[in-house]
C-alpha cells in the first residue's frame, strides 16, 4: 500500500465532490469543488492495492485513503462517483471482477455509503465514465468512447448521459462480438472485439507474425499454427518468443511489416465496433483511448482510416479522435458522475 504525497489541508468550508477511479492494482482519489466557480485546487491521492489481498483488507484500506483525503479537503464532501472496472448488479453486489476475484459478492453500493456518510452516491463502469468525461472534454454530448488496454472497455454518451445509466450496466463495447469465429475471448465467446484489439491480443498475435518471418515460407505455416496464446504469454514456448510492447511500439513506429499488421488487425477490428456503433446510435464522435492505444503513435489514425473503409453509400461513420484526457478519464468522469448526482441541488429547475 502506498499514496501519492498530499497538499496541505485546502477547502475549508466549500463543498466538494470525490472522484474515485478503481482499478485492478491501484485506485486514484481526487476532491474537487462542487460547483464551477473559483475555488481551491483539487486534492489527489493514490492507493495501490496489496497483490491478492482480500477484499476486507482492499475495503480497510481504501476508507483509510478516503478518510485521509476528507481531513486535507477539510470541507464538507455532498457527492461521491465512483469508477468501477468490475460488473455490479442492480442489488449493488459485485457480481464479478477479474482484476480483483476477492470482490465477487462485496456490497458494493454498501461499501461506499461507508466512505462518506450522507454524501449522495453514484457509481458506473469505468468505460461508462470515461465516455463521459471526454464527451465533456471534447463539448460533445453524443459520443462513444473505446478504451483500449489490457482489455477493450468502452462507453456511450447520449444527451450528455452515460447510456444505459447507472444501475443499468454497462456498455461492453469489448463483448460485441465482430468475428463469429474469431478468437477466444476470456468471457467464453470468441470473436469479442477484445479477443482481436486488446494490448495481450495484438502483442500473441505479433509474436506469431514476427514468427513467421523469421523462418522460411516452408517452416512459417508450422512454426505459426504450432503456437498457442498460451505458448506467446510464456515467452517462448512451442518455438516462438514473445513480443512485449517496447518492441511493439519501435516495431510500428519502423514500418515493420510484424508489427503494422498486428497492429492494423486491432485497428481494424476497433473500427469494425466504432461503425457499428454509428449504424445503432448515430453518435457525433467515436473516441478511442487507453494505455494501449495511446502508447502506439498513429494508432487513433488507423482505426479511422479503416473506419472510413467500411462506410456505406450515405452513411459515414462518426469522426475518429484520439482521446484528451488520456489515463485520467476515467478519474475525470468520476467527478463528473458524482457533479450529475447533485444536480437537482446545484440546477435551478427550468
Amino acid at each position: 500500500m502506498s499514496s501519492t504525497a498530499l497538499p496541505p489541508a485546502v477547502g475549508a468550508g466549500v463543498a466538494g465532490v470525490l472522484g474515485i477511479d478503481i482499478g485492478g492494482t491501484k485506485v486514484a482519489l481526487r476532491i474537487e469543488p462542487a460547483a464551477p466557480a473559483p475555488a481551491p485546487a483539487p486534492v489527489e491521492a493514490t492507493l495501490r492495492w496489496q497483490p491478492a489481498a482480500p477484499a476486507a483488507r482492499d475495503v480497510e484500506d481504501l476508507a483509510e485513503h478516503v478518510a485521509a483525503l476528507l481531513v486535507r479537503w477539510a470541507g464538507p464532501v455532498e457527492a461521491v462517483g465512483v469508477a468501477m472496472p468490475g460488473t455490479v448488479d442492480a442489488a449493488g453486489l459485485v457480481t464479478t471482477w477479474p482484476g480483483r476475484p476477492s470482490w465477487t459478492g462485496l456490497r458494493f453500493a454498501d461499501t461506499l455509503r461507508g466512505l462518506v456518510p450522507g454524501a449522495t452516491i453514484a457509481h458506473a463502469d469505468d468505460g461508462d465514465v470515461a465516455a463521459l468525461a471526454e464527451a465533456s472534454a471534447a463539448g460533445c454530448p453524443d459520443v462513444v468512447y473505446i478504451g483500449v488496454g489490457t482489455g477493450v472497455g468502452g462507453g456511450i454518451v447520449l444527451a450528455g448521459r452515460p447510456c444505459p445509466g447507472p444501475g443499468r450496466g454497462s456498455a461492453e463495447v469489448g463483448h460485441m462480438v465482430i468475428a463469429m469465429d474469431g478468437p477466444p475471448c476470456g468471457c467464453g465467446r470468441r470473436g469479442c472485439v477484445q479477443a482481436i484489439a486488446s494490448g495481450p491480443a495484438t502483442l500473441r498475435r505479433a509474436a506469431r507474425h514476427r514468427a513467421a518471418t523469421a523462418v522460411t515460407a516452408a517452416t512459417a505455416v508450422t512454426a505459426v499454427t504450432a503456437v498457442t496464446a498460451a505458448d506467446v504469454e510464456r515467452g517462448g514456448e512451442g518455438g516462438v518468443r514473445g513480443v512485449d510492447f517496447v518492441e511493439l511500439r519501435a516495431g510500428w513506429v519502423d514500418g515493420a511489416d510484424w508489427a503494422v499488421r498486428a497492429v492494423r488487425e486491432s485497428a481494424a477490428a476497433v473500427a469494425v465496433a466504432v461503425v457499428s456503433l454509428t449504424e445503432l446510435l448515430h453518435p457525433a464522435l467515436a473516441v478511442v483511448g487507453g494505455g494501449f492505444a495511446d502508447g502506439l503513435p498513429g494508432f487513433t489514425d488507423a482505426v479511422a482510416e479503416h473506419a472510413r473503409g467500411l462506410a456505406r453509400p450515405g452513411h459515414p461513420p462518426a469522426p475518429v479522435r484520439a482521446a484528451v484526457l488520456g489515463g485520467l478519464s476515467s478519474l475525470a468522469g468520476a467527478t463528473l458522475l458524482a457533479r450529475q448526482a447533485l444536480r437537482p441541488a446545484h440546477v435551478p429547475a427550468g
